[in-house]
């Protein structure tokens, strides 16, 4: 049944993504902006009665606990909020994990919510540095602008949006409105991160952070962990938010990952952290790079790739720290090798800006 409001939004041109071409569509090409692993962060909503809104945020899939009861009723990994909302909608204020974010899609899963969930939603964006004043808009137009129109939902799915055209502008804050009230499990804002570099252009930074604009483009396998863990900030919690590839059992398995980096540059030191990876982390790590001006992304066994640490023994919970073979070659991905298998919690690519 068509959805109607009185709060009206734009109709910004999308398409619907199935739910199981969702992560295809977007996982290879752009980063979730508002991730709590890369620091996005709620900073207002208008209820969270039977469940946080910060659940929105988190980076694993929704779980279930059948007939676990709280003090506000049955439990849920995700956010809701009370019924009979006599507001147009519910909404929820994020911040984003970077300075600021182009977006191309968007994800909204209503896993478990069923009679409970979501209605429709719509999502709306600003360009701000006072978290403050976007705040006090609360669900009032404020300077909001439309970046996915009203949108309906359904119970326990995901529901994926591509727009036609990624939006012109970049944003800080996005606002996550549910009319009228209800459930949802998982909230993901997918795009590119417009990164801040330094002005002295001989300052070293880390290339290949998600922060700084890089993206895990491929791997060779993800079965335990996702190869974007790689380029997240900090050493994670556990051995969960790393990059683990399933148990190889033939001759010479060799294990990839391949970081666009955030801007071209020159690499001098990089570190290979195996933090919380004990008795899973590989024999030994190598690290390749190609200055990539072809169609699309590098594939593993494209010509060009130049080792700039040789296969080098890895040991447990540990950041390996390696200078650069060639420090004086401007590159555009690299290639995290792992020998023959295991996980990698971190990757850093340490280099500056090619202008």
């Amino acid at each position: 049944m068509p959805v109607e409001s009185e709060y009206k939004v734009g109709n910004v041109a999308a398409t619907r993504v199935d739910a199981d071409k969702i992560d295809s569509t977007f996982r290879s090409s752009t980063i979730d902006l508002i991730s709590s692993a890369l620091g996005g962060k709620v900073l207002s909503f208008s209820d969270e009665w039977f469940a946080e809104a910060s659940n929105l945020l988190t980076p694993t899939p929704p779980i279930r606990q059948p007939g676990k009861m709280v003090y506000s009723g049955a439990w849920y990994d995700g956010w809701e909020t009370r019924r009979h909302n006599p507001a147009p909608f519910d909404y929820v204020v994020i911040r984003l994990g970077v300075a600021s974010g182009i977006i191309e899609g968007i994800e909204v899963d209503t896993a478990f919510f069923s009679g409970n969930h979501a209605p429709a939603i719509s999502v709306e964006g600003v360009f701000s540095s006072d978290d403050e004043k976007v705040t006090e808009w609360k669900g009032e137009r404020g300077n909001w602008e439309t970046i996915l129109g009203l949108q309906e939902c359904g119970p326990s799915q995901r529901f994926g949006w591509k727009l036609a055209n990624p939006t012109k502008k970049a944003f800080t804050h996005v606002r996550l409105n549910m009319y009228p009230d209800g459930g949802i499990a998982r909230f993901r804002l997918f795009g590119h991160a417009v990164p801040v570099f330094p002005e002295d252009t001989d300052a070293i930074f880390d290339l290949a952070a998600a922060q700084n604009g890089g993206v895990a483009v491929s791997c060779s396998d993800e079965h335990f962990g996702t190869k974007s863990n790689l380029i997240l900030p900090g050493r994670g919690k556990d051995m969960g938010d790393g990059w683990e590839t399933s148990r190889s059992r033939g001759k010479d398995h060799v294990d990839w990952a391949i970081i666009r980096l955030g801007a071209p540059g020159m690499v001098q030191n990089l570190i290979v952290d195996t933090a919380f990876f004990r008795g899973n982390f590989p024999q030994r790590a190598k690290v390749e790079a190609i200055h990539w001006t072809g169609d699309g992304e590098p594939g593993a066994l494209a010509d060009g790739w130049t080792e700039l640490v040789a296969p080098s023994k890895c040991g447990p919970d540990k950041e390996h720290e390696f200078e650069s073979l060639i420090q004086d070659k401007t590159f555009t991905h690299v290639k995290l090798v792992m020998i023959p298998d295991g996980g990698v919690k971190r990757i850093r690519v340490f280099g500056k800006r090619s202008i």
